[in-house]
């Protein structure tokens, strides 16, 4: 059967297919114009613990995701679906994890991890290994990019992305990063992992083909942080707590859209931790933080990129962790599809025409 006779036989009013890929859809990956790839690794995790489940959360909440898109309703006919991870990741991720809390329980103790020859070992095992997941990553990538797709990252936790972002980099020299989040995450090696969640960003701007970062939502972050910031002309922040006060001062939520828009580069990619989101959006999220953005703030100026003019050439989720419901997989379900739609619309792929009532 060809992709069109699976359109035309396919309906999508009725529940997902229970054998089919994410959202029920019936294509295969090579009838798909996005692929989703799976990072589940969250080694060095230092508060709550579940990203690494957030992509299989993520794909059983897909099922009950209407695909009648207000925006996109002929997303589904694209055909999104969501690639396998090597098995061995998630291994690796809870063997490392593992590893790493002895480390993590030293350092609140305070003591220095030098001087314990056995944990210092450890932690050099661990940066060897987040480096060999993010040089896989990066491979893995652009395997599918070599075929056309639009690839989107699916974490695990927020160090998952930096292969991707190394994969883009070989096809983009001059691109810009729109930072969704509660964190910074600008922090130098935190907790000494080279590679930790916390550490995603700053390790994202020593790329030099990544020119610009902008940070929406913010509203925790370190004094080194700020430091960093204060030596760079990369990043721009906007806190949380100053989008806030302009909106309660009678600025548009439109208008400060425009403004964090101008603020990119020509080629963007968008990385969202699911933090950024107020957290009854996300109750099982790891380092959750009071405020955020709603759901319906942070769709809206994704929709004002894709049809700013701009370039988007990625799209990354990360951090969603499920808890005894579905309702965090539920969220990053219904993100995800919304994601999909602007990168799609963006690239000039035909998702309709907007319902209207």
């Amino acid at each position: 059967m060809t992709k069109q006779q699976k359109i035309e036989t396919f309906d999508p009013s009725q529940p997902g297919l229970s054998d089919a890929t994410i959202y029920g859809l019936p294509f295969t990956a090579e009838e798909s114009e996005i692929i989703v790839v799976p990072v589940p690794w969250e080694v060095t995790v230092s508060y709550g613990a579940g990203a690494s489940e957030g992509p299989e959360a993520i794909f059983d909440a897909s099922f009950q995701v209407d695909l009648l898109h207000q925006q996109f309703p002929d997303l589904w006919k694209l055909g999104i679906y969501m690639d396998e991870a090597p098995e061995h990741w998630k291994l690796l991720s809870d063997q490392y994890k593992a590893d790493a809390q002895p480390i993590i329980q030293a350092l609140e103790e305070g003591k220095v991890i030098k001087e314990i020859p056995a944990l210092h070992k450890k932690l050099e095992e661990i940066n060897q290994a987040t480096t060999r997941l993010h040089n896989e990553v990066k491979n893995h990538i652009m395997e599918w990019q070599k075929q056309g797709k639009l690839v989107i990252l699916l974490g695990g936790d927020h160090s998952t992305p930096l292969g991707y972002y190394e994969a883009l980099a070989t096809q983009y020299n001059n691109f810009g990063i729109l930072h969704f989040d509660a964190h910074m995450d600008l922090r130098i090696a935190y907790e000494g992992f080279t590679h930790s969640h916390a550490s995603i960003m700053y390790n994202a701007i020593q790329l030099p083909q990544i020119t610009k970062l902008v940070q929406v939502g913010i509203r925790d972050f370190s004094q080194q942080e700020v430091e960093v910031i204060q030596g760079t002309d990369k990043v721009k922040v906007y806190t949380d707590s100053d989008l806030k006060e302009k909106l309660f001062e009678g600025k548009s939520w439109q208008n400060l859209c425009d403004d964090i828009i101008a603020q990119l580069p020509q080629d963007v990619c968008i990385s969202f931790d699911i933090d950024a989101l107020q957290r009854w959006y996300c109750p099982n999220t790891g380092t959750p933080v009071p405020g955020g953005l709603s759901f319906e703030q942070a769709t809206y100026l994704i929709d004002k990129l894709a049809n700013s003019g701009k370039n988007i050439i990625g799209v990354d989720l990360v951090e969603v962790a499920p808890g005894e419901d579905d309702w965090d997989g539920n969220v990053g379900a219904r993100l995800l599809f919304h994601l999909c739609g602007a990168f799609a619309k963006n690239k000039g792929l035909n998702v309709g025409k907007k319902v209207s009532f």
